[in-house]
């Protein structure tokens, strides 16, 4: 079964497909550059406890993304 859960949502080693940024247009251009757009698969590696950094691998690269921004990256995720 497909989730479409935000960024924040999936657990650690989980991959998930981004389906939508709920952002404006300054946000899409960061993550963008970084990467991230709608159909790009991402892996999240770790995040800190309460509300702190999310770390995701993208095409083989590890960024780190604000809780924030992280919670506004809907993926869908099979669980």
């Amino acid at each position: 079964m497909v989730e479409r859960i935000p960024l924040t949502d999936m657990k650690t080693g989980e991959t998930g497909k981004v389906v939508e940024i709920l952002a404006g247009r300054g946000v899409h251009n960061r993550l963008r550059a970084l990467g991230l757009r709608d159909g790009v698969k991402v892996t999240k590696v770790s995040a800190a406890f309460a509300r702190g950094p999310v770390v995701l691998q993208v095409y083989g690269a590890q960024t780190a993304l604000g809780f924030g921004i992280s919670h506004k990256i809907i993926v869908d995720v099979k669980r």
